[in-house]
C-alpha cells in the first residue's frame, strides 16, 4: 500500500503520517465551512429577508479587513503549531457561544453570525495552516506534497456539501424526521470538528521540527503602507488593483441578484438548502476539473497578461444575460460561470503574477490583492446596491434590479479598461527597480518557470 501511495501521489513512507494529519485538518475545516455557509445564508434569507443580506455581506467584508490586519501582525510572532491549535480551539469556543446565545437572540441574527463565521473559517484557518505547512516542509518537499495536501480541501468541500443532503436521505430511509440541515446540527458539527482538530494538532504535530524563520516585528501601519505603496508605484499592479475592486462589485451584485431570483422561486427553506447545496456542488466539481486539466494550458497558451482578460469579459457577458433574460436558469448559469472562472483561471493568473514580486514584499502585496481589495470591492458593491434598493422602495419601483445590474455592467466595462491598461504597461512595469531582483534572468525565463 505504501509503495502504491508513493508511486501515485509521490508521498514517501516517512511523510505519509504527517500528510494525512495535515490533510484531515484541511478537510475538516472545509467541511465545517461549507455547512456553515449553506445553512447560514439559507436561514438568513428565510428569517431576515433578501435585501438585508447586503448589510451582512458588508459587515463581513469589514471583518475580513480587520481579521486580515490582525492576522498579519500575529502570524509571525508565535509558534505556528500553538497558533493553529489556538485557532481551532477559538473556533470551537465561538461556535459553542453561538449555540448558547441562539435561544435568546433572533433567528435572523444567529443565521447572520453563522454565515459570517463561515467566511472567517475560509480566511483564518487556511492562513495559519499554510504558514505552518511552509515551515514544516523544505521547498522541494512543498512542491511535491502541497498539491496532495491541498486536494483534501476539495474533498472537504464535497463532503461538507453532501452533509446538507443527509437529513432528507435519513427521512427517506426512515431514520429521521428532519428533512433539512438545521442551525443546531451545523453548530454541533462545527464544535466537534474543531475539537477533533485540537486533538490532532496536539497529538499528531507535537514532535515535528519547524524550519527556523526570521520573525519581523512590524507595526500594522508599516505593513499596510508598504503593500499599498508597492501597488501604487508599479503601473501594472495599480491597474490590476482597480480591476480587482470593480470585479468584486460585479461579483457582489450578480450574486445578490442570484439570491433574489432563486429565493423568490424556491421559498421553502429546506428546498432552498438543497438547491444551494447543489449549486455549490456543481461549482466545486467543475472548478476542480478546470483547475486540474485546463487552467495551466489556457494560461500558457494565452500568456499571463492576456489571461487577465477572460474574467472581465465573462463578467460583462453574465450581467448582460441577466438583464436580457432575467429567469432562474440564466441567472444560475451566469453567476456559476463567473464564480468558476474567477476561482480557477483568474485566481491562478493573479497568484502567478504575484510570484513576480520580490519575497520581502510579496506577503504585503498578496494581503492587499487577496484580502483588502476584494473586501473593499464588496463594501462598494453593497453600498451601491443597497442605495439603489432604498431609493426604489421610496419610489415604489419594482424594476430597480435593472439599475444595479446596469451599474454592474459599467463596472465590468471599467474592469476591461483597467486590464487593457495593465497589458499596455506590462512590459515596462517589469523594468521597475522594485522587480529588478526578479529580472536578473530575464522576463521570459521567469514567466516560463512560474509554477501554475
Amino acid at each position: 500500500m505504501k509503495d502504491f501511495i508513493n508511486r501515485v501521489f509521490d508521498v514517501r513512507p516517512d511523510e505519509l503520517p504527517l500528510v494525512i494529519i495535515l490533510g484531515f485538518l484541511l478537510l475538516g475545516n472545509d467541511m465545517a465551512r461549507q455547512t456553515s455557509g449553506i445553512v447560514g445564508i439559507s436561514d438568513f434569507l428565510d428569517e431576515g429577508g433578501i435585501n438585508q443580506i447586503l448589510l451582512v455581506k458588508g459587515i463581513d467584508a469589514v471583518l475580513i479587513i480587520v481579521t486580515s490586519a490582525i492576522s498579519s501582525l500575529i502570524v509571525d510572532r508565535f509558534d505556528r503549531v500553538k497558533l493553529l491549535r489556538w485557532t481551532a480551539l477559538t473556533f470551537a469556543l465561538i461556535f459553542t457561544l453561538l449555540w448558547l446565545i441562539s435561544s435568546i437572540v433572533p433567528a435572523w441574527l444567529s443565521a447572520a453570525i453563522l454565515f459570517i463565521m463561515s467566511q472567517q473559517q475560509w480566511l483564518i484557518f487556511p492562513l495559519v495552516f499554510w504558514v505552518l505547512a511552509n515551515d514544516i516542509f523544505r521547498m522541494a518537499q512543498a512542491k511535491r506534497l502541497f498539491p496532495v495536501i491541498g486536494s483534501w480541501s476539495f474533498v472537504g468541500k464535497i463532503l461538507g456539501i453532501g452533509i446538507a443532503f443527509l437529513p432528507s436521505l435519513f427521512v427517506r430511509l426512515g431514520l429521521g424526521s428532519q428533512e433539512a440541515l438545521t442551525f443546531e446540527m451545523v453548530v454541533a458539527f462545527n464544535i466537534g470538528v474543531y475539537l477533533v482538530a485540537v486533538v490532532l494538532i496536539t497529538v499528531g504535530l507535537r514532535k515535528i521540527k519547524l524550519r527556523k524563520t526570521t520573525q519581523r516585528d512590524e507595526s500594522l501601519t508599516k505593513t499596510l503602507t508598504e503593500g499599498a505603496d508597492f501597488l501604487n508605484r508599479i503601473a501594472s499592479f495599480r491597474y490590476l488593483a482597480l480591476a480587482i475592486v470593480v470585479l468584486m462589485v460585479v461579483d457582489l451584485t450578480t450574486e445578490f441578484r442570484f439570491l433574489v431570483v432563486s429565493k423568490t422561486t424556491i421559498p421553502d427553506v429546506g428546498d432552498y438548502k438543497r438547491f444551494y447545496s447543489m449549486y455549490l456542488l456543481a461549482a466545486a466539481i467543475i472548478s476542480f476539473i478546470i483547475q486540474s486539466f485546463l487552467t495551466s494550458r489556457i494560461i500558457n497558451k494565452m500568456e499571463l497578461k492576456n489571461s487577465f482578460l477572460i474574467v472581465p469579459f465573462v463578467a460583462l457577458a453574465g450581467v448582460l444575460v441577466m438583464i436580457i433574460w432575467p429567469g432562474l436558469a440564466t441567472v444560475v448559469v451566469a453567476v456559476l460561470t463567473l464564480k468558476i472562472i474567477r476561482n480557477t483561471i483568474d485566481g491562478t493568473t493573479r497568484k502567478s503574477f504575484q510570484a513576480l514580486v520580490p519575497a520581502e514584499f510579496r506577503g504585503r502585496v498578496s494581503l492587499f490583492m487577496d484580502n483588502y481589495l476584494p473586501a473593499l470591492g464588496t463594501i462598494l458593491g453593497c453600498t451601491m446596491a443597497g442605495g439603489i434598493i432604498f431609493v426604489s422602495i421610496l419610489l415604489q419601483s419594482s424594476t430597480y434590479f435593472y439599475v444595479y445590474l446596469g451599474v454592474a455592467a459599467i463596472a465590468a466595462l471599467l474592469q476591461i479598461w483597467a486590464i487593457f491598461k495593465m497589458r499596455a504597461v506590462y512590459d515596462s512595469s517589469m523594468l521597475n527597480w522594485r522587480l529588478k531582483r526578479r529580472q536578473r534572468r530575464g522576463l521570459t525565463g521567469v514567466m516560463k518557470k512560474l509554477d501554475i
